[in-house]
């Protein structure tokens, strides 16, 4: 309406204004259109130039304007967009889009759309395309493609016990659990009892974009936030489709995956599932091989059903279900755990407000063994079974403020009980049952302002979070109860970007976080090969300080950028594990909060993209040490276990429509160490894995992939003995599509 009434006036003012004779110039005295952005939304505000650069008009708030009639061509510019040319038409108006830089959009650590460009925090995206791209099989080996991703350990998933996968980021390493959250459309993925990620749960077809956000996010996630948030992010079902993956290889290794959607007026859904399964390796270095060494490996089953309800405002309704059925040998005949693993969810997204519920039902078992010295027999020493329930919600409200100005706030709480059953067979034998209860609960708010050139922030959150109801039973015996945990939290974040032309900004942020201790850490003992780490029910939280500040260089003539940062992080009373005792068959460690360690270094991302040649990569130099701890001082000054203070990543891609794709991707990785005492030292290395593929026709492709081409004999860890990573492999495989 408001478009139509000024076309109106300026049709009058030409009646007024003009002979009246020149009936033809009244109708074209004033040339019109609209500008919006890459989501159709009207861009307020922008400026309308002529191709000399002066300024003819401002647009309003519906995104229209209009200039002179002799104009026949324009430049738009916007603030935190592209800016584009135009040319302008007498018999209509002409709707101008904006786009962002390099048209990254990524909904970063502020829980806002924002271009990287605009983003204070440092973020890297990986696309399905990316992701289909990359040679590997798991998300987390995907992911290492971004410098400074890493598990607690170098191993793949696919053969690493699944408590030592959680994530680090920014050279902060990572315990049993996961410095780092991981979220899928926004629930979190951190197992609710360990806080390590079940890489193989999501189908991987379901899998629109991965979004990596570096630097503590405590502010608006709340606990394990402390090295960045991992957004995964589903497809919408917008049409009948039906995709079929497929691929075969070395190890006996099969990765294939189905997803069928369906889009019919208001109601759209989909269908997923997926099998990985692979005889696997054997861990352990051919020179300590004993009898009793066999393969790693995995055979795991995961499945994803959704229905959802579209609205008029691109708003929805939706109810979803998955789960992960996975059964993992871990090397020798007596060491084997499983999981399986339920989730529901449901949500409402409005156009202002976000609203999901979910809950996880997890049954966790694991065997262990003591071996002996030659590695010939080992002796069943434990079984485990851990159950685990959780509950969640949360809550988010969005609301402009004028054009410049967007106010968020939110709430969320989760609840989890969870026990550990165990039949121990050393010494006296017998059972052993530990049972509790953890309640998390944060609200916080941001404002987000963006004047012209100019993105500035502001957030905080307030956390409580409680461990109680803990008992520990062991037969014969009383019950004991055991200690209990409450904190309360305040974690403030504050950014800034400045945009000093098309092409460079500059950006800034500090923040606190926190992450509070699981109640794997608190009340269970785990192990992995002959590294036994026991709980400790005394921990308390993890309290995080850092800042960076760095600058993005684009070039969008050429589609290229570059964004690096130095950050510097602070963790206080972190939570390890502290070397009791190492003998030849085992060794004893016990989790602890030392007095503080820190990460201190540089990071660097590039992107280049032209028509038949794309390269991506990037470094990391990260300094991680121990810089407090008055119980041992002999630890000041170590490295953090499993943090390399040199990573770097490289993917370069290759196309050409009659010959396919070719893509090599590049990591490298300098030393590091396995141990709080820096003794067991992990030498760097180079790995080259390759990526190739050929369309038949608009449906069908054919594929194949190589990993760890020069077949380098990767060192992953020593628990005492030295384990190896993933020697050369190749698979081939087919994807198949049907469907709008």
């Amino acid at each position: 309406m408001f478009r139509l009434m000024r076309i109106d006036v300026c049709i009058v003012l030409c009646f007024v204004m003009l002979p009246a004779g020149a009936f033809a110039q009244k109708l074209s005295c004033c040339r019109t259109g609209e500008v919006v952005n890459a989501e159709s939304a009207p861009v307020a505000g922008a400026s309308i130039l002529d191709t000399a650069g002066k300024l003819l008009a401002v647009t309003a708030a519906d995104g229209t304007f209009s200039v002179p009639a002799d104009i026949a061509r324009v430049e738009v510019v916007a603030a935190h967009l592209a800016p584009a040319f135009a040319d302008l038409y007498v018999n209509g108006p002409v709707r101008i889009v904006l786009k962002r830089p390099l048209e990254t959009v990524v909904v970063s650590a502020y829980r806002s759309p924002l271009a990287s460009a605009d983003s204070p925090a440092s973020t890297r995206v990986m696309t399905a395309q990316d992701l289909q791209r990359a040679a590997a099989v798991s998300l987390d080996d995907k992911l290492r493609s971004v410098p400074g991703f890493e598990l607690f350990r170098r191993s793949s998933s696919l053969v690493a016990n699944p408590t030592t996968e959680g994530v680090s980021l920014r050279g902060l390493g990572s315990t049993a659990a996961s410095r780092s959250l991981v979220i899928f459309d926004g629930i979190p993925m951190n197992d609710p009892y360990g806080g390590w990620i079940h890489w193989g749960e999501i189908p991987a077809l379901v899998i629109e974009s991965v979004e990596v956000v570096r630097g503590g996010a405590s502010d608006l996630y709340g606990s394990s936030a402390i090295g960045g948030v991992i957004s995964v992010l589903p497809v919408r079902p917008r049409s009948n489709t039906l995709q079929i993956s497929t691929a075969y290889g070395s190890l006996a290794t099969i990765d294939s995956s189905l997803l069928g959607t369906f889009a019919k007026q208001a109601w759209s859904g989909m269908s997923a599932g997926g099998i990985t399964a692979t005889d696997g390796y054997t861990l352990v270095a051919p020179e300590f091989r004993g009898p009793i060494d066999q393969p790693s490996n995995v055979h795991a089953q995961n499945g994803l059903v959704e229905l959802d309800r579209n609205f008029a405002d691109n708003g929805r309704a939706f109810l979803r279900g998955s789960g992960l059925n996975e059964t993992r040998h871990n090397g020798t005949p007596l060491q084997d755990n499983s999981t399986r693993l339920w989730r529901y969810a449901g949500g409402w997204d409005a156009s202002r407000f976000v609203l999901r519920l979910y809950g996880t039902d997890e049954d966790y078992h694991q065997s262990f063994s003591s071996i002996s010295a030659n590695r010939s027999s080992e002796t069943l020493t434990r079984l485990a079974r851990d159950p685990a329930d959780e509950l969640g919600g949360q809550a988010g409200w969005h609301q402009p403020v004028g054009h410049r100005l967007l106010l968020l706030a939110g709430a969320d709480t989760h609840d989890v009980r969870a026990a550990d059953y165990e039949q121990i067979f050393t010494g006296t034998g017998g059972e052993q049952s530990t049972s509790s209860h953890q309640r998390l609960t944060g609200v916080y708010g941001e404002a987000l302002y963006t004047p012209v050139n100019w993105t500035l922030s502001g957030s905080a959150r307030v956390d409580h979070f409680s461990n109680f109801d803990a008992w520990q039973y062991r037969q014969p015996g009383a019950a004991t109860s055991l200690p209990e945990l409450d904190e309360t939290v305040f974690d403030p974040r504050l950014g800034v970007t400045r945009k000093l032309n098309h092409s460079l900004w500059l950006n800034a942020s500090g923040f606190r976080a926190y992450r509070a201790p699981t109640e794997n850490e608190l009340y269970r003992t785990g192990q992995v090969g002959q590294q036994i780490t026991e709980p400790n029910p005394n921990l308390r939280s993890e309290r995080a300080t850092g800042w960076e500040s760095g600058l993005q260089f684009n070039v969008d003539r050429i589609g290229s950028s570059v964004r690096s940062s130095y950050f510097w992080t602070q963790v206080n009373r972190p939570i390890t594990a502290l070397t009791l005792l190492t003998t030849p068959t085992e060794e004893i460690l016990q989790r602890a909060n030392l007095g503080q360690i820190e990460s201190r270094g540089v990071s660097v991302d590039y992107a280049l993209q032209e028509r038949w040649l794309a390269i991506t990569g990037g470094y990391q130099f990260a300094r991680a040490t121990v810089t407090k701890f008055s119980q041992e001082p002999e630890l000041i000054g170590k490295w953090i276990p499993q943090v390399a203070q040199n990573m770097a990543t490289a993917q370069v891609q290759m196309s050409h429509k009659g010959w396919g794709l070719l893509s090599l991707q590049g990591r490298l990785s300098g030393r590091q160490f396995d141990d709080d005492m820096n003794e067991y030292l992990l030498h760097g290395y180079f790995r080259l894995d390759i990526y190739t593929s050929h369309e038949m026709g608009r449906r069908l492709e054919l594929y194949a992939e190589g990993e760890n081409l020069f077949d380098r004999a990767i060192e992953v860890g020593k628990t005492p003995v030295l384990t190896l990573g993933m020697p050369r492999v190749a698979r081939f495989g087919v994807r198949v599509k049907f469907g709008d």
